[in-house]
């Protein structure tokens, strides 16, 4: 398995609303090939980040099959609207 983190930043003036969209779209990434786990955690230092841990059985059930299929443009519809910048996205693995 391995994880996709994306760092979303939005205004903090529309967390409330935010949340609720990601909560929405939520399904979008568990219908998807290769969808593994989904948690957004919220920065308490920092007013307006998230960080979104997606975990894919592969880069390319994320990249590929998520990206390309229905369910992505779903997510992005109900929540791009929010971003004050494009997420920065990096994919792990667990080492130890």
């Amino acid at each position: 398995m391995i994880r996709e983190i994306a760092t979303i930043t939005i205004d903090p003036s529309h967390a409330a609303e935010f949340e609720a969209a990601v909560a929405k779209a939520r399904p979008h990434f568990e219908a998807a090939n290769g969808f593994v786990s989904f948690t957004l955690d919220k920065s308490i230092e920092n007013a307006g980040r998230y960080l979104l841990f997606v975990g894919w059985e592969s880069v390319e059930a994320h990249m590929v099959d998520f990206r390309e299929s229905p369910g992505f443009q779903a997510w992005r519809d109900l929540v791009a609207h929010f971003f004050v910048a494009p997420p920065a996205v990096e994919h792990v693995e667990h080492v130890i």
